[in-house]
């Protein structure tokens, strides 16, 4: 029965959706109606069980709910990409979860469609936003801030069609780092690229590539090879489209859906297969139609100065200009990148864990003056952290070798080798919370010793500190070492620090 219901609310959710993408669409009322008459009618069958619906517990169509364990691998992650954060000198903001619908609408090109709105409320049109980009260049409009290097990790959310195997959701962690302000040309960006390569370095899941382009080598490359202005945006989606889609298949929605003819689409074809480093740069300023483009020659100028600072910073190995890179969003105006795995590093599967990108990001010099009223630009260049896609290859990789994850950080139980020292636990633990030690006790008055023991060895918690009637009198404390069976009496007043000591704590 609960499987009927949850089906049945399955398709409730599917014919909703159905019936906001035709409005939207703008489809024939005939269309509407007839939708929104099916609509009714499984409504209805909702209604039926003698008006008793079987409530199906289940989370929203992508989402998830995250146990302990898959929360101590997140923080894990959300530990290595913060210090790295931090150690480039970042500063931390938030922003609201919502925002006015006209902030995020026409920021995103064809990506709009994915906006969740939200009802009317109280005369203010919301759309939960999409991304944290816009809201900052939203809040660095409106505070009239024009330099800050800044991070921010919080949850976005899109109307996606989730492929949860893969990491795709509908509500997601991001986490930005940006650097606004007028600087010299490629500083700011190289120094992007570094934190990348330093937070997939330490991360650990696997080889990776950085592939870099412009948008400006990409806009002179779509005027010489004979694209119409009016179809740049477009065409530069389609584009984007190529690290999932074979070329013939490109090539097919450019000529039959977008319209464009079949010579410019074999001439944009021979740009977007090229790949390289320095030469590749070299060998297109010297290309006789492309180094003619102002937009394109500016572009590759400084496509070979951010060359020349990854080189000092070493990490131009992993670095790929490649034309075939795209990145739909509207609002990039410059260098743009992308960071992808290689080899997901899985030797228990045969099949390599298909992730996409993992990382992307680019120059945005236009978005703060679309939000200011006076058109005011702030030069701005960042990058985002795809924290679901590394979570998911990280959770597979402790599957895979069985690792022991611990889910809490408790240093020592507090245990009683005999009855009736209730009191006494409680005092002492007490004295160890006020210390700022991770302490624990088992909530029974009287358990048994080796429960206590077990319980220990279950969690993973490293050491015992056991109070009997003896070490009471004496003034001690017994602490065992759970890994080793060690036993030492320490002197109560020395505890604390004992602790700290064996279990590396400052």
């Amino acid at each position: 029965m609960a499987d009927e219901a949850a089906k049945l609310d399955d398709a409730l959710r599917r014919q909703v959706d159905t019936v906001r993408r035709l409005k939207q669409e703008k489809a024939s009322p005939e269309e509407v109606a007839e939708q929104v008459a099916k609509l009714l009618e499984l409504k209805a069958q909702l209604g039926t069980d003698e008006g008793k619906h079987k409530f199906v517990l289940k989370t929203p169509k992508g989402t998830r709910d995250y146990n302990p364990k898959q929360m101590a691998i997140r923080e894990k992650v959300f530990d290595i990409i913060i210090s790295t954060f931090k150690r480039h000198g970042a500063e931390v903001i938030d922003t609201p979860v919502f925002e006015l619908k006209e902030t995020l609408t026409g920021k995103y090109g064809e990506d709009s469609k994915l906006i969740y709105d939200l009802k009317d409320q109280g005369g203010e049109l919301l759309s939960l936003r999409y991304d944290l980009t816009v809201p900052f260049a939203r809040y660095l409009a409106m505070n009239k801030i024009t330099n800050i290097k800044r991070y921010h990790i919080a949850k976005v959310y899109r109307r996606d069609n989730p492929a949860m195997t893969r990491g795709r959701y509908r509500e997601f962690y991001q986490c930005d780092f940006d650097i606004a302000g007028q600087f010299d040309p490629m500083i700011p960006d190289a120094e992007c690229l570094k934190i990348v390569h330093e937070i997939l370095s330490g991360l650990q899941i696997g080889d990776f590539l950085i592939k870099v382009n412009d948008r400006r080598i990409l806009d002179g490359m779509f005027a010489v090879c004979g694209v119409p202005d009016s179809k740049f945006r477009i065409i530069c989606s389609t584009v984007d489209k190529l690290d999932k889609a074979t070329w013939e298949d490109v090539k097919s929605e450019m000529v039959g859906e977008k319209g464009l003819s079949p010579e410019a689409a074999d001439r944009i074809g021979e740009y977007v297969r090229l790949h390289g480093g320095l030469g590749l740069i070299e060998q297109l300023l010297q290309d006789t139609k492309l180094s003619q483009n102002k937009l394109a020659r500016e572009g590759l100028g400084d496509m070979k100065l951010l060359f020349e600072y990854l080189t000092l910073f070493g990490i131009a190995d992993k670095i790929s200009f490649d034309l075939s890179l795209a990145r739909g969003l509207d609002y990039y105006t410059g260098v743009i990148y992308e960071a992808v795995l290689l080899q997901p590093q899985n030797a228990h599967r045969e099949e390599p864990i298909n992730v996409g990108s993992v990382a992307g990001g680019g120059r945005y010099d236009g978005l703060v003056g679309m939000f200011d009223p006076k058109g005011r630009k702030v030069p701005c260049v960042g990058v985002s952290i795809g924290i679901e896609r590394i979570f998911s290859i990280m959770e597979q990789k402790v599957e895979a070798s069985e690792e022991k994850i611990r889910t809490t950080e408790t240093q020592v139980l507090v245990a009683a080798a005999q009855k009736k020292l209730l009191e006494e636990r409680l005092k002492l633990i007490s004295e160890l919370w006020d210390s700022g030690i991770k302490a624990e006790m088992l909530y029974k008055k009287n358990p048994k010793l080796l429960n206590q023991l077990q319980y220990c060895e279950d969690t993973g918690i490293p050491l015992v500190a056991i109070v009997g009637e003896q070490e009471l009198k004496d003034g001690v404390v017994k602490l065992r070492v759970v890994a080793t069976r060690e036993e030492v009496d320490v002197r109560r007043e020395n505890l604390v620090e004992e602790i700290k000591r064996r279990t590396c704590q400052p």
